[in-house]
């Protein structure tokens, strides 16, 4: 089988998995202060206020009078958190007197969102534009949205937005092709205008050289990023500038879109780096932009020994890069992310200047709950804790883990594989297997927790007060409601074990012999998973008063738990016709 012939991964035979997965998005506020503490600290204050946000920087410039705050969270909490932010600034700051070199046009200046994990532009696009208008209506602030929240292709340049600055914002408002997206088309002269947009994530990243030279590491710059060098006469670097038609500068262009880089010399290190910035990552990576000077270098006679990553990383573009030198390496990427993440720092050389920690360096890891996870329990912290008077964790959590177990055992048979003797041409199709595997596993260890905290959720339900009328109705619907993510917790990891069995059934036929019975025990795991996690379904259907949902969620239960029987049935057919 080929790696096309691998099915797709992600897919859990027609189920959202990432539905029920926390939604991430970064917001990078500019506010035009960066002298007075008092108010910065306000404002920030007024950010960490709303729940669930982790605020993540604050970078305040005295000369551009101007501090670029980044905080992430969830989209609602994310928009919540901007809108306080925006609302403190536009009390305590005053742009009729504001000075500072960076360009400006409001107390607000900037408010880009940033897709960070599970969620689109498009839907990221939707949370700006609400952020926008909430802040033109509750505010009175004129409100321009830009790049891919843009109403208008002239919309999309933050430049073509804010040009003319606060002092030409009078005459521009009364314009009819600027006039804002949302609020008031006239000047609020104490706050001016604010650009809210919906980006992709920027990435300032610096390449470390074997050299000193400033000269040879701005050519290498210059043939990478996307401006590219201009034209000259004779020498390159001393000839008199080529002009087109049009006077301006003939360029040639540069090997990586959507990169701005320069060369300088770093004293505190003794070397010279290209200094970069990814303004998407969508479209070069880090990885690819590390590849590509390591060439332009070689071709200069010069040798990249390491890079430096400036602020914080999204995951994906970690683990991205980890699998993309595993695949130059022909191994499987269906590893633990820890692994793949240990391979993309040494391959990148990110800690060749500074240790690099990925708790510290990672968005999400970064604003994980703080809380203990069962999933991160030792082996016998786990069994104790469930063998303990709480009745929680209890079967649905264990049926979770349990099929983790099957879904890492198909996995590793498929790593097994990837690099077994004389299979050196399957690789890849090994590779797409475990993937698939470790996609199945990384969700059912996740839904551990979830399922503990459901029945949690019910509990607390029950808790709360009913002495009044209003009271007895709440307390009512919210336990409807808990019961109900209750059911679609365990269904989920019945629809996850189920979907991990058609890793193990493929590792069953086509895997490595010498672990077909591996295989067989990702079997029995998976089955187990599935059937307890039915009963758990069984048990809180009787609490439900909503006998539509209960009934179709117990005839689609039902259906997929015959269905993995007879699959389980198949594969230990297999299994013992090999053994």
């Amino acid at each position: 089988m080929s790696r096309s012939e691998v099915p797709p991964v992600g897919d859990l035979g027609g189920f959202n998995y990432l539905r029920y997965m926390k939604q991430l998005i970064e917001c990078v506020p500019n506010f035009s202060e960066g002298r007075d503490e008092n108010i910065i600290r306000q404002i920030t204050d007024a950010i960490q206020r709303v729940d669930g946000i982790k605020l993540l920087n604050v970078d305040p410039g005295r000369d551009t009078n101007r501090t670029v705050v980044t905080f992430a969270g969830e989209p609602e909490q994310v928009i919540e958190a901007a809108f306080q932010g925006a609302k403190m600034a536009a009390q305590l700051i005053d742009m009729s007197k504001h000075k500072g070199e960076h360009p400006r046009f409001g107390a607000i200046d900037v408010c880009p969102l940033v897709p960070i994990a599970n969620i689109s532009m498009e839907g990221t696009v939707v949370y700006a534009r609400r952020l926008a208008q909430r802040i033109g209506e509750e505010l009175g602030i004129s409100v321009y949205c830009y790049e891919f929240a843009a109403s208008t292709e002239d919309r999309q340049s933050l430049a073509n937005c804010r040009a003319g600055e606060y002092e030409g914002l009078k005459e521009k408002l009364v314009r009819p092709e600027w006039k804002p997206d949302f609020g008031p088309a006239m000047l609020n002269e104490k706050s001016g205008a604010v650009a809210v947009g919906a980006r992709n994530f920027l990435i300032a990243y610096n390449v470390n050289l074997n050299t000193t030279s400033v000269r040879r590491a701005n050519s290498i710059a210059f043939d990478v990023r996307e401006a590219g060098r201009v034209v000259r006469e004779g020498d390159q670097v001393t000839g008199k500038i080529v002009n087109n038609e049009n006077g301006e500068p003939l360029r040639i262009p540069g090997s990586l879109r959507k990169v701005r880089a320069i060369g300088w010399f770093i004293e505190q290190y003794g070397v010279a780096q290209i200094s970069m910035n990814l303004t998407d990552i969508t479209v070069t990576s880090m990885h690819q932009a590390f590849d590509e000077v390591v060439e332009k270098a070689r071709e200069r006679g010069i040798r990249v020994t390491g890079s430096e990553l400036i602020g914080v990383i999204p995951l994906q573009a970690m683990l991205d890069a980890g699998k993309y030198f595993l695949r130059k390496q022909q191994r499987s990427v269906g590893i633990p992310d820890d692994e793949i993440l240990k391979i993309a720092i040494k391959s990148l050389g990110l800690d060749e200047l500074a240790p690099f920690d990925p708790k510290k360096r990672i968005i999400e890891y970064l604003i994980e709950d703080d809380q203990n996870k069962l999933a991160d329990l030792s082996l016998s912290g786990f069994s104790n804790e469930t063998l303990s008077e709480s009745p929680a964790p209890g079967g649905g959590s264990v049926s979770a883990y349990v099929g983790a177990l099957g879904a890492a055992l198909g996995t590793m048979v498929a790593n097994l594989s990837a690099h077994k003797r004389g299979w050196d041409d399957r690789w890849d199709e090994f590779s797409g297997w475990a993937e698939k595997g470790k996609i199945a596993h990384d969700r059912l260890l996740k839904l551990v927790d979830e399922d503990t905290s459901a029945f949690n959720a019910i509990m607390d339900a029950f808790s709360l007060p009913k002495n009044t009328d209003q009271e007895k109705k709440k307390r009512s619907a919210t336990i409807q409601d808990a019961t109900k993510r209750a059911m679609e917790v365990p269904f989920e990891v019945m629809q996850t074990a189920f979907q991990s069995l058609e890793v193990i059934g493929a590792m069953a036929e086509t895997g490595n012999p010498n672990s077909v019975s591996d295989a067989g025990v990702g079997a029995l795991c998976a089955r187990t998973a599935v059937y307890g996690a039915y009963l758990n379904i069984r048990i809180n259907a009787g609490g439900l008063a909503d006998k539509a949902f209960t009934e179709d969620i117990l005839k689609k239960a039902a259906s997929l738990l015959q269905k993995t029987l007879t699959k389980e049935a198949e594969i230990l057919k297999l299994v013992e016709s090999k053994i």
